[in-house]
């Protein structure tokens, strides 16, 4: 049993033309554990996807099992990093983990500790009580990820949270969620525009095109670690991207 089962997901949006279908009839797994990567255009709906999953929007039809369970919002632990940290200007970053702990009704006795771990384990123990103004770019986003991954999620959702960021510091950043992916055995759901990025992290990548449509799925044959200047990387790259750009044109 696959442990995220989406079937038949469609969802359409009222434009001023009529409704405006985002995608119809979608079909997508993730395997306990697995790191699984949507690339596809900006609007061909992997955004609306990873909301409908997270329960942020609801489907017009279709179903999102999870261990065979139908999904309710607010009932599975589910973690999501956004392209913008989303954080709280006005607290501190252990306050921000912690508004994150009661809505998902985590026992209170369980914060102080879930807050500095996470901050541990993401290199920011010292950052704990800083308001998130003071930080770089990449420390929010490394804020945002323990945030998400401190309920203990049973699937983490993350919506292109590298792509503000320079890439040397991109690169940290892939390599510590690796670790702590690795570390935790949490299903991830994953979404960019980069290509690189994609073969470096994924156990499987899914194209959609413009319609919303997954067309092909790439299983990544290379073994971990994965380095991102190695010869046999490239050519997976190229091959993903000369097969996108033959669909889409």
């Amino acid at each position: 049993m696959s442990r995220l089962r989406i079937a038949g997901a469609t969802k359409r949006f009222e434009g001023p033309d009529g409704p405006l279908t985002v995608f119809e009839g979608l079909d997508l797994t993730v395997e306990d554990g697995e790191f699984v990567t949507l690339m596809g255009p900006s609007g061909c709906g992997k955004t609306t996807l990873l909301n409908a999953v997270a329960g942020i929007l609801e489907l017009d039809a279709g179903t999102v099992e999870f261990d065979g369970r139908p999904v309710v919002p607010g009932e599975l632990p589910i973690g999501y990093v956004f392209q913008d940290p989303r954080l709280l200007e006005w607290r501190t970053v252990g306050e921000n983990i912690a508004f994150a702990l009661e809505a998902a009704d985590v026992d209170p006795d369980e914060h102080d500790r879930r807050i500095q771990t996470w901050l541990d384990r993401v290199g920011l123990g010292d950052e704990r009580d800083s308001y998130p103004k003071q930080l770089s770019g990449g420390m929010r986003q490394r804020v945002g990820l323990a945030r998400a991954l401190a309920i203990g999620p049973e699937l983490l959702l993350m919506d292109e949270p590298f792509s503000s960021l320079d890439e040397v510091t991109a690169r940290t950043a892939r390599r510590d969620l690796l670790e702590l992916w690795e570390e935790t055995g949490t299903s991830v759901l994953f979404v960019t525009h980069d290509v690189a990025e994609a073969v470096v992290l994924s156990d499987r990548v899914l194209l959609m095109n413009e319609a919303g449509v997954i067309f092909e799925e790439l299983v990544v044959p290379h073994e971990r670690p994965r380095e991102f200047d190695a010869p046999a990387i490239h050519e997976t790259q190229a091959e993903l991207t000369r097969t996108f750009f033959e669909a889409v044109e």
